[in-house]
């Protein structure tokens, strides 16, 4: 008798969950169904007696997607799953290690470090060492840890290129010395100590590898080498791997994930033939189409067609915004009407590159009144960077605000401990005065009180030096000069946060901008009070509870990388511009424009029934306004699945990426930007004529520096020069009599 589960599954869905006893590699596409064939599969496996509950190991990467498939296989059969091996890689390492604790080598107690405590050893680890913080940062020692623990060496098997990696191993090795003598291990160290105790112990591997016949994976294109090599430690001579992944969703390079894995597990474990899961039960078909066409761009992939049989559905809406207000304001305006006509807000998300994108975003909604969720992570002025910054400016603002001193007074660390603190808060206790009060007069002694009479002596050079300073530039000195910016070039991940930190300078531009031109609301701060206080007002405001509650009714804002896995009814990519997305980083790396396609595909993917892409022609990004060349993404996908929608102009892109000028057979960018009062727009020409035959804003190609878009023009006849930013050598500046440009 056919157990009902199996009911409804489509034909490859079938193959796939009632293969036999053999090694598989389940190749399932964006909302083909992967978790019912991972959950599925488990469920035949027992019901046809294969296997046992606890003879089935299953890995997957978060703990809600273990509970998740725990679940389901519960709803299909009765059966108890307290004992089944089913969790992600570091929680099943865990318990393996919990069991055999002696043969690792740990206390039977052991304790588990997070990022934060591992952080805490690093840098009492280097106090007692000796070793400069400034030479040697924290972070950077402990992402060279991790990125050795995750390649599988130890550190006398790590060969050093140069003093400081040299340096680096010496402290990975007295590192490791001190989790011994402790007792604590962190969260790569699980999986390595794991790996090495299957690895030495062939009594145990053999155990396991007898009683785990069936070992299934999910997300099989996000794991890393030494992920690999642990599940091949796992699997023996009787054991089946069915692994399910998606390597045109692999986008974790950056973290090491490794789509060889993929190739590799073919070839280990003599798999013949890769199962494919196209149909898609998620999107219209002309999503699925762009999506298609989209990624057969990319040569390392193994190759897919996602199909439905639902309707094609709607065009892809591009909207060609001049500037990011703009672009942010035409997200705004389409929510409504999306809205009005009955869409749910919870199920619109608006997607973006980088996180500092967010911000012009959140400024719109905040101002339209519309509730919304950062999805995965914090809104603009939550993020702690951005706290950090403000908090440096609250005090050179006002030196007595107390919470803004404690932030900051060690951050960046200066060696003002705990101790030291208490001390001056109980100076200003006593003498009843601030805590900037008895900073002044600090009555410590030795290294805390030379750190606090530097820290002191920093605000007030911050504070005379941006006396006078317009807004944006006085917030850029105080980031540099605070160490901020130098604290977080040293993060291994500190580029969003650097990001972040440089739109607060953008945020304040704007506002500037926007207290110069608007009628006071109700409510704003008066006018007499200076820009820097009515400013730290400001985001003070915006920084309130204006996120919707959980649970709400609320519009999505998410990084592309946040809504892998998630779906939506109607889908907003915005910031489609070269530098952008794809990100500037990924010219520069290897795979690295094909991982940024695979993002483009993921994001394109997440969309239902609506799909909107969006780019602006000029952003706010370092503080400047950047005259921007459009994704190449466009140029990738089929023309006649896009439907412009810009309401005063034909859209540029599509003129300028095949044929024309930027700008197409419609109004000059230079018009269209100082209609929508773009800051720092030109006075040069902006129309096309015989004597000028340029426009700013066109996308122009030159023999030496490559693409790129004219941003200034002076000068007339024989003298005319332009100003061109090129995407791979800056700007530069062109005479028009040498020159040998081309339009795109």
């Amino acid at each position: 008798m056919t157990p009902t589960f199996l009911s409804g599954l489509n034909d490859q869905q079938l193959e796939a969950v009632t293969l036999p006893h053999q090694s598989a590699l389940i190749l399932a596409g964006a909302g083909s169904g992967k978790t019912r064939v991972l959950t599925t599969r488990m469920a035949w496996l027992i019901q046809t007696g294969q296997a046992s509950p606890i003879g089935v190991l299953a890995v997957t990467f978060t703990n809600k997607a273990a509970k998740e498939m725990l679940t389901r296989l519960t709803a299909m059969l009765p059966i108890n799953t307290r004992g089944m091996w089913v969790g992600t890689f570091h929680g099943l390492c865990n318990r393996m290690l919990r069991a055999h604790y002696r043969e690792a080598g740990l206390p039977q107690l052991f304790q588990i470090l997070d990022t934060q405590d591992q952080l805490a050893l690093v840098k009492r680890l280097m106090k007692s060492m000796n070793l400069d913080e400034e030479r040697y940062p924290p972070r950077q020692a402990q992402w060279f840890i991790a990125a050795q623990k995750e390649e599988g060496k130890r550190a006398d098997k790590v060969e050093p290129y140069d003093d400081f990696s040299r340096r680096m191993v010496d402290f990975y090795a007295e590192y490791d010395r001190q989790c011994q003598r402790e007792g604590v291990v962190d969260f790569a160290e699980l999986l390595l100590r794991s790996y090495e105790l299957l690895s030495r112990n062939d009594a145990l591997r053999e155990h396991y590898a007898s009683r785990f016949r069936h070992i299934l994976v999910d997300e099989f294109q996000d794991t890393n080498r030494l992920q690999y090599r642990w599940l091949q430690q796992l699997a023996g001579p009787e054991s089946a791997i069915f692994a399910v992944g998606d390597d045109d969703q692999s986008i974790y390079g950056w973290r090491g994930a490794s789509t060889a894995n993929m190739q590799d597990l073919q070839r280990d474990f003599h798999i013949d033939r890769v199962i494919k899961l196209e149909q898609n039960y998620r999107s219209h078909g002309n999503i699925l189409e762009a999506a298609n066409t989209l990624i057969a761009h990319n040569r390392k992939r193994l190759g897919k067609e996602l199909w439905t049989e639902d309707s094609k559905g709607e065009p892809l809406r591009v909207f060609e915004a001049a500037s990011d207000f703009e672009e942010a304001g035409y997200v705004v305006e389409e929510v409504r009407s999306l809205r009005a006509a009955g869409e749910r807000l919870a199920d619109i998300a608006v997607l973006y590159r980088s996180n500092a994108q967010s911000r012009v975003i959140e400024h719109a909604l905040f101002t339209a009144g519309m509730p919304y969720r950062v999805y995965g992570g914090l809104r603009f002025f939550e993020r702690q960077e951005i706290k950090h910054a403000l908090a440096y400016l609250r005090l050179v603002a006002n030196q007595e605000d107390d919470g803004a001193l404690l932030r900051v007074i060690n951050f960046p660390t200066r060696g003002i401990g705990a101790r030291s603190l208490e001390q001056l808060q109980g100076m200003a206790r006593e003498g009843g005065m601030s805590l900037w009060a008895a900073a002044c007069a600090n009555t410590l002694s030795g290294k805390a009180a030379a750190s606090i009479a530097a820290f002191v002596k920093l605000i007030e050079t911050m504070r005379s030096a941006t006396a006078g300073l317009p807004l944006p530039e006085a917030i850029s000195h105080v980031v540099e000069h605070s160490g901020l910016a130098v604290h977080y070039r040293n993060e291994k991940e500190g580029a969003d946060r650097l990001e972040n930190l440089d739109e607060l300078v953008n945020a304040a531009a704007l506002y500037v901008e926007e207290r110069a031109t608007q009628i006071p609301a109700e409510g704003a701060p008066p006018e007499e009070m200076d820009e820097l206080t009515a400013f730290l007002a400001h985001a003070a405001l915006e920084a309130g509870e204006h996120q919707a509650e959980a649970g709400a009714d609320a519009l999505q804002l998410m990084t592309v990388h946040s809504a892998k896995g998630l779906e939506f009814h109607a889908v907003f990519i915005t910031g489609l511009e070269e530098g952008l997305f794809p990100h500037e980083n990924s010219m520069t790396e290897a795979d690295g424009i094909e991982e940024e396609r695979r993002l483009m595909y993921v994001a394109l993917t997440r969309a239902r029934r609506r799909l909107y892409l969006l780019l602006a022609q000029s952003r706010m990004l370092h503080g400047q306004t950047r005259y921007n060349v459009p994704s190449r993404f466009f140029r990738e996908l089929p023309e006649n699945l896009l439907q412009r929608v810009n309401h005063v102009r034909q859209a540029p892109v599509f003129a300028a990426q095949r044929g024309a000028g930027y700008g197409g057979s419609g109004a000059g960018y230079g018009a269209a930007a100082a209609a929508a009062g773009t800051r720092g727009a030109s006075t040069a020409p902006a129309v096309q004529s015989r004597e000028f035959p340029w426009r700013i804003g066109q996308a122009v190609t030159h023999a030496k520096f490559g693409a790129g878009v004219i941003v200034n023009a002076e000068g007339g006849g024989a003298d005319a020069r332009v100003q061109v930013n090129f995407r791979n050598s800056g700007l530069k500046w062109l005479a028009l009599a040498y020159a040998k440009l081309e339009a795109a």
